[in-house]
């Protein structure tokens, strides 16, 4: 199963996916209603998709969703597939992929750090990757003030210039 048409049929006779399209050589995205994702990436797993090279996250706030993308590698044919799902954003859970995908641990833990989403199963997602001492909203929300952030966590600092070139000078 090698043409990326027939993994697009394949995927069609066999799932129910809202959208199932080439995007660029070599790249297939497949959009899925929640409940289909868990078989259809042990399913893909099954056909050679074995490594998931990346899940990251897309805040939709106009929708109220965010939308999980999980990018898996065929190495004996050099496709890649991104598998996509949206849930809610008021109140971001989702049963973990650790059982197909072991490595997504790490993956779970960053997006649930940067958004809030909260990986059912997966006992080290509230584990701490960067953000150690974070005391709100998760950073790569929409909703997230970085400016506002910055003025409750800093002192404000006055800077001058130490330096100024004299005529001739480089600058």
């Amino acid at each position: 199963m090698n043409s990326m048409n027939n993994i697009i049929e394949n995927i069609k006779s066999k799932f129910n996916p809202e959208n199932v399209e080439i995007i660029k050589k070599n790249q297939i995205v497949i959009d899925l209603k929640n409940e289909e994702l868990h078989s259809v990436l042990a399913y893909l797993k099954s056909l050679g998709w074995k490594q998931l090279t990346l899940l990251t996250c897309i805040d939709w706030i106009k929708e109220s969703k965010f939308q999980l993308v999980y990018i898996l590698m065929n190495w004996e044919n050099s496709i890649t597939l991104q598998v996509r799902t949206k849930i809610d954003r008021n109140n971001p859970k989702f049963r973990t992929i650790v059982n197909i995908y072991p490595g997504a641990e790490f993956y779970e833990r960053d997006v649930h750090e940067f958004f809030g989403v909260e990986f059912e199963g997966n006992k080290n997602a509230d584990k701490p990757l960067f953000l150690e001492l974070w005391d709100d909203i998760p950073p790569l929300r929409k909703d997230f003030d970085p400016l506002a952030y910055s003025k409750r966590k800093f002192d404000v600092r006055e800077y001058k210039v130490d330096f100024i070139p004299k005529e001739g000078e480089a600058k």
